[in-house]
């Protein structure tokens, strides 16, 4: 069961859940103290540590665009505890020259069985645009795991940038050169031509998909 909350957190907290209904991502701590007419951030980061430390909300990366509501008896209903959960900050893209993780690339938040990510550190959730990869099963607008690395393995589903642009492929080596290949038949497969211009971001591990 979790902590009782103050009045102030609790408000706080209806606020944040009305916020991520209706733009589909969390306020930042100066959005929320401007909503309470406070002039600093201060106070509002020690509520937020607190419904943090209460179980309420998640707060991986220690940055309000990354503040996840828990659903207690969601989780209840799958026979899952908190404990068994773990919040990943949610990224829109990938930019050539700024961190992954960079507060600009992050959208939001989602929490998913610790068991998936298996003890990986860095992992995050990336969405997916376009239909490259719809023959193994990752579709527009689907939410991919990512476990950063820097190699991969022939046949690994990879988030790469090749000349400063992102872009999610099927890793192969052939003849000593490195393909980029869609899962698509209406791509063609993509040769690296300069290894210089060519960086793997991480290894896709996980699948998850909404159903409207």
């Amino acid at each position: 069961m979790k902590n009782q909350l103050t009045n102030r957190q609790q408000e706080i907290l209806d606020f944040i859940q009305s916020y991520l209904e209706s733009n589909g991502y969390p306020p930042t701590y100066r959005e929320i103290a401007r909503h309470f007419n406070l002039a600093s951030t201060f106070g509002i980061k020690r509520h937020i540590d607190a419904l943090a430390k209460k179980g309420y909300i998640t707060n991986e990366s220690k940055t309000s665009r990354t503040l996840s509501i828990i659903c207690e008896d969601e989780l209840n209903k799958h026979g899952q505890s908190l404990d068994d959960m773990v919040g990943l900050p949610i990224v829109g893209r990938v930019v050539a020259g700024y961190p992954v993780l960079a507060q600009e690339n992050i959208e939001g938040s989602m929490m998913i069985d610790a068991n998936l990510i298996n003890k990986k550190t860095g992992c995050f959730g990336l969405k997916v645009t376009g239909d490259s990869m719809v023959n193994a099963g990752i579709l527009d607008g689907d939410l991919v795991i990512i476990s950063p690395q820097k190699e991969a393995a022939n046949g690994d589903i990879i988030v790469a940038l090749l000349h400063d642009e992102a872009t999610m492929k099927r890793f192969q080596i052939k003849e000593n050169k490195i393909y980029l290949v869609p899962e698509n038949e209406k791509y063609t497969p993509i040769e690296v031509d300069n290894v210089e211009e060519f960086s793997i971001i991480g290894k896709v591990i996980s699948v998850f998909r909404t159903y409207n």
